[in-house]
């Protein structure tokens, strides 16, 4: 059985979506909304970032040349160990549903007053359905 556990732990943004980086012509600039920063599993927001800035949004399929670019640059830095290499798979269809949950909730209860951007929450049910359906991650 996948033990989440094992897999490293650390300071976790948990909300790495291109809303929430600024970039400066073509670098990046600064990152906003730490509402959801925690001590979590480091591959969630590697996961988090993947499913936002590296899926084609309409039809939930990765693209795999971003895909890859981000997964490389993300391993130069830090090499995913055995642990998270197993977990992700899961992980992937863990920020996916909590993202696909969250608009949901958004775009039936709207919340009077917030800055809440409603956004499709079936964008993010594609990007799940595609996990699920066991097609082939890009490498």
């Amino acid at each position: 059985p996948l033990q989440v556990e094992r897999v490293r732990k650390g300071v976790s943004h948990g909300d790495l979506v291109r809303d929430n980086v600024l970039f400066s012509e073509d670098e990046v600039s600064g990152v906003i909304d730490v509402y959801y920063a925690c001590n979590e599993a480091l591959l969630y927001d590697l996961a988090v970032t993947v499913n936002d800035w590296c899926m084609d949004d309409a039809r939930g399929r990765p693209n795999a040349t971003r895909w890859r670019a981000v997964v490389q640059a993300y391993r130069s830095r830090r090499e995913l160990e055995p642990a998270e290499l197993e977990a992700w798979p899961m992980v992937l269809r863990a920020a996916a549903l909590r993202f696909w949950l969250s608009r949901l909730e958004d775009w039936h209860k709207p919340r009077e007053g917030d800055m809440v951007h409603v956004k499709d929450p079936d964008e993010y049910k594609r990007i799940l359905q595609y996990y699920r359906s066991g097609a082939p991650l890009p490498d």
